[in-house]
């Protein structure tokens, strides 16, 4: 019955917190994997003209309107988990009422009832969770439409020929990775974002959602 607790808590901005929150503008790591990659000769040698690195991961992290979207985004899954904890509480309570009643016809009733509006509660727990992933994909796509006329321009400034991400990148010169430049664009450009929560059509109970 507690579960309904943890359906929505792994949405708190997973690409901006998890992923993004290990990567830096100037592509170092946490001090842990930083001290595990330095016990091997690190790579370098010259810089490949034309050929440039970009972690959006990064700019997600670092950039002012990325930390916005990940503050808003995460104060929207606390409101949605709110809505799902004023219900559980009540239902909490009345299950330990239920506890060591006779098994009689009124008792049986009320435990299906009281089963019923479990399975009910965490239906929309798990629909407040898309709703919240959702409400994510498209505050990232809202940065990445800011971002994408940065990049093409700093991409153009620096006479880049070719861009990779950088996070596949497994060593060499990153003299032309843009990731740092395109930071201080975007937070030239804009600060902060604003949005609500995204609205999906509820889904009958008992059944999954389409996957793509």
């Amino acid at each position: 019955m507690a579960m309904t607790r943890t359906l929505l808590l792994s949405a708190l901005f997973l690409a901006t917190t998890s992923t993004a929150s290990a990567q830096t503008v100037d592509g170092s790591r946490p001090p842990a994997q930083a001290n595990a990659e330095l016990q091997s000769q690190p790579l370098g040698g010259p810089v490949i003209e034309g050929v440039c690195l970009l972690s959006r991961e990064a700019i997600f992290a670092n950039a002012a309107i990325g930390k916005a979207a990940s503050t808003r985004l995460q104060e929207l899954t606390r409101a949605a988990q709110a809505e799902i904890d004023a219900q559980q509480a009540p239902l909490e309570a009345e299950a330990r009422a239920l506890e060591g009643q006779p098994d009689g016809a009124e008792n049986r009733q009320r435990r299906e009832q009281l089963a019923q509006r479990w399975q009910a509660l965490q239906s929309q727990a798990a629909h407040n969770s898309r709703e919240i992933e959702a409400t994510r994909a498209a505050a990232m796509q809202r940065i990445a439409s800011e971002a994408q006329p940065v990049i093409a321009q700093i991409y153009g400034q620096r006479n880049c020929g070719l861009l990779f991400d950088r996070n596949a990148a497994l060593g060499g010169n990153f003299a032309n990775d843009l990731t740092a430049d395109v930071v201080r664009a975007i937070d030239a450009k804009i600060q902060t974002i604003t949005f609500e929560r995204e609205r999906l059509p509820q889904q009958p109970t008992g059944t999954t959602p389409a996957q793509n």
